[in-house]
């Protein structure tokens, strides 16, 4: 196996690994939200329940972007790139993608101070838990590093290839886009 694909197949695990644990996230969200309920029911009280489930919340927004983003399921509007021809196309999708590369690595900078920041001055949560904010803050910078990875690698992709790898869905794309 070549590098290239190694590095082909690691990414794509990346990609799968980051909308798996996006999904395990929104399990812990319901679990949460059963766990708050029993205890109400029974007139007990669940502290920190509201902020751990908004931490895996973020952290399943952020985690699933990639993943998204590789199936066809972020907003693109395909209106113009249909209506122009294939080569002027190609330059339109590196441009958009040139944009969200480098925005996303700004935010990626951006998040690692944010994350640093807190665990510089210890900042914990106003909330009955007293969790360090450091840890779901990684989660969000992680989703976004793996987000700012996965526009790269379309990027790289659409100027030496010649075409993006995002995969639709027939059913996806019968709707009319």
């Amino acid at each position: 196996m070549t590098a290239l694909r190694k590095l082909r197949t690691g990414l794509d695990f990346l990609y799968l690994a980051s909308g798996v644990l996006a999904a395990l996230c929104l399990i812990a969200i319901l679990v949460l939200i059963v766990l708050q309920m029993l205890a109400r029911w029974i007139g007990e009280v669940a502290p920190g329940i509201p902020e751990y489930a908004g931490y895996f919340m973020a952290a399943a927004s952020f985690l699933a972007f990639a993943n998204a983003l590789n199936r066809g399921s972020h907003i693109r509007v395909s209106i113009l790139l249909n209506a122009v021809p294939p080569t002027v196309a190609r330059w339109i999708d590196v441009w958009c993608f040139a944009i969200g590369a480098l925005v996303m690595w700004y935010f990626v900078w951006f998040g690692w101070r944010f994350v640093n920041f807190s665990i510089m001055i210890n900042d914990i949560s106003q909330g009955q838990d007293r969790t360090p904010l450091w840890i779901p803050q990684s989660f969000m910078l992680a989703g976004a590093i793996i987000m700012a990875i996965a526009l790269t690698d379309h990027l790289i992709h659409l100027l030496f290839d010649g075409k993006h790898r995002i995969k639709r869905d027939l059913v996806d794309q019968s709707f009319g886009e």
